[in-house]
């Protein structure tokens, strides 16, 4: 059973779930899917057009979020003048501007070089936390987890372990806990 904001993804048609997944679920993927012919900027808000509430708010928003995630100068550039990190934090930012329910985050630092790969990953869980939001990331790099509250080990596609303190949780990070 899957409940978004107590509602039942099974119970809904196709259409209410799409619906639900526009407006309460932020998607970025290994692969960030950004529009070529839409500027950085436009590709953030390129969401709040879809849910009709693209205004000056949502602008300045966009602008904000692309700005923590280090795209301050890059807001008015096309998709190939990016590199493949910052195509990557414009994906992040559009899947965190209509301040969703939940978060999937995708394998979000693989085109990213470790010091950023941090940065961003830290951004992402503290605009996860100010807004009281649900993030889900799945990763390989175990480094990661010292910015999330909960760790779920997958082997094999099954649930092999549970990590639920922070103290297990940063001896994961450091590589020092057996899995």
């Amino acid at each position: 059973q899957v409940l978004i904001d107590g509602q039942d993804m099974a119970e809904m048609n196709d259409k209410r779930r799409v619906k639900l997944r526009r407006e309460k679920i932020g998607f970025t993927f290994q692969s960030n899917n950004l529009i070529p012919f839409l500027t950085a900027q436009e590709n953030v808000e390129f969401m709040l057009r879809l849910n009709g509430k693209a205004d000056k708010a949502g602008r300045v928003r966009s602008a904000e979020i692309l700005s923590r995630l280090g795209l301050n100068d890059r807001l008015h550039s096309l998709p190939a003048q990016l590199s493949g990190g910052q195509q990557q934090r414009v994906a992040i930012a559009r899947a965190l501007i209509h301040n969703p329910s939940v978060v999937l985050a995708d394998e979000p630092t693989a085109s990213l070089d470790t010091e950023r790969a941090f940065q961003v990953v830290e951004t992402f869980a503290n605009l996860i936390h100010e807004n009281n939001r649900a993030g889900i990331i799945v990763t390989h790099d175990l480094r990661m987890c010292q910015f999330v509250d909960r760790v779920l080990q997958m082997q094999d596609g099954k649930l092999v372990r549970i990590y639920e303190t922070k103290e297990e949780i940063m001896e994961l990070a450091r590589g020092t806990m057996k899995h």
